[in-house]
């Protein structure tokens, strides 16, 4: 069995361009998140706010972020995408939030075969109003747990290739370790 985190190549254009791997359709209220034992998806819980994603929630495999999970990414596409489908994306930009005390960057990508999207190379290049929805979806879907989030602005893509870069190497380490020191 292949397992979504370890076993599927995050790509040959790095950083700039990526496979994803979604775990939560656009529109959905359903929080899916990695078992990082078993590569599966796990449902962690019902969004207590009456909020959705704004996209298609996931992770690029094989990284690891500050948070000790995969990377999450955002893709932008016309459609919801099925959990544990591969999409080909392109990074455009950058959203940090601060939550339980950690960083927790969010990279935000386009779908680069949907039509509607791919010809998006930076957030700046989207409609205001789609990035203050991102932006507010993360500064509130956590609010009726009780939880505050600070969610920074979105920046450029540029800005996430380190990060990214950052989290590639983060994960090689560790698998090398045999994630021992990972939480």
């Amino acid at each position: 069995m292949t397992h979504a985190w370890h076993d599927v190549t995050p790509g040959e254009d790095l950083p700039s361009e990526f496979t994803a791997i979604i775990e939560i359709p656009r529109g959905s209220s359903v929080k899916y998140e990695l078992d990082k034992e078993t590569g599966m998806l796990r449902l962690d819980r019902m969004l207590h706010s009456a909020v959705y994603y704004p996209a298609n929630y996931g992770f690029i495999p094989q990284t690891m972020a500050e948070d000790d999970d995969p990377l999450d990414v955002l893709v932008l596409c016309q459609e919801p995408v099925d959990p544990l489908t591969l999409v080909e994306a392109r990074a455009i930009g950058l959203m940090t939030m601060i939550d339980c005390g950690k960083r927790d960057h969010k990279i935000l990508a386009v779908a680069t075969h949907d039509p509607e999207f791919n010809s998006f190379h930076e957030a700046s290049e989207l409609p205001p109003h789609r990035l203050a929805m991102i932006r507010r979806f993360f500064q509130d879907y956590k609010m009726l747990e009780g939880k505050q989030v600070e969610v920074d602005d979105l920046t450029s893509a540029e800005t996430c290739f380190p990060i990214i870069r950052e989290a590639l190497e983060r994960y090689s380490l560790e698998r090398r370790r045999g994630f021992r020191e990972a939480k």
